[in-house]
């Protein structure tokens, strides 16, 4: 897609109607992200999430998926901490329904195991930039490659993870500058969310875009307003239950005379 100038649509997806729903509307890419700690479960970051969380949500996502690319993110500490380590669990993911991992950093094991991974059949999709289980190296949730020496630290990062084997890479929270530099230099696709135009794809957060979530970010945009829609209805519901306006007799039972 990236040689034929077809830019790579991408969304998160936690569970059957979500992955039916992303499958059913032509996205290219579903990604079982560990963002469904923040997202569903209710944390402030990504790192309370474990391998089977995210085997749970992949199972379920899997059973809503025809023709899209399936990817599971690899939850923290799952690689990085032995090469050995992100095999296995890596081809977890790979049985549970997976047919791509992701991995965030660049870092010498990362890359050993991004290289281990390619090497027993995995594909593996890479992630620079603002990397959530980073966050508190980081000190918050704030642009990366702001300095010259930064922005020459990520160039070499997406070059390295290339030629580890990566398929390609998701670039988060950088200047679209950069973005572009990167996209033009590597042969594997990008796919940015709040990197700019110039990426190969782009990918969002379900609860983003759709509405449900109860903040606003500069890099997404909303394309409906479910939660309002989902808050009135639900409202409508228990007033009726309350006023005795629901179930009505077309909503009933009763043995045939």
């Amino acid at each position: 897609m990236k040689a034929q100038g077809q830019r790579i649509v991408a969304v998160t997806a936690y569970d059957y109607p979500s992955a039916q729903l992303a499958d059913a509307a032509g996205v290219d890419v579903i990604l079982v992200g560990d963002s469904v700690a923040n997202t569903v479960l209710g944390y402030e970051t990504t790192l309370p999430v474990r391998l089977e969380t995210m085997l749970h949500h992949l199972q379920a996502a899997r059973r809503g998926v025809q023709r899209a690319l399936l990817v599971a993110d690899m939850p923290f500490l799952s690689y990085g901490v032995s090469v050995e380590d992100a095999v296995y669990n890596a081809g977890a993911l790979m049985q549970a329904g997976a047919e791509a991992v992701k991995v965030e950093g660049a870092s010498p094991r990362v890359l050993e195991s991004i290289r281990a991974m390619v090497g027993v059949g995995v594909p593996v999709m890479a992630h620079l930039g603002l990397t959530p289980q980073s966050i508190h190296q980081f000190g918050g949730y704030r642009l990366q490659g702001r300095t010259a020496s930064e922005r020459e630290a990520l160039l070499q990062a997406a070059q390295a993870v290339q030629e580890a084997g990566a398929f390609s890479v998701v670039l988060e929270v950088i200047p679209a500058s950069l973005a572009k530099r990167i996209t033009e230099r590597i042969q594997i696709p990008t796919i940015g969310i709040g990197a700019g135009v110039h990426c190969d794809g782009e990918i969002q957060v379900w609860h983003d875009i759709l509405g449900l979530s109860v903040q606003t970010y500069k890099h997404t945009k909303r394309y409906a307003a479910l939660r309002e829609t989902i808050l009135s209805a639900l409202r409508q519901y228990a007033d009726e239950v309350r006023q005795r306006q629901f179930p009505t007799p077309a909503q009933s039972f009763e043995v045939d005379k």
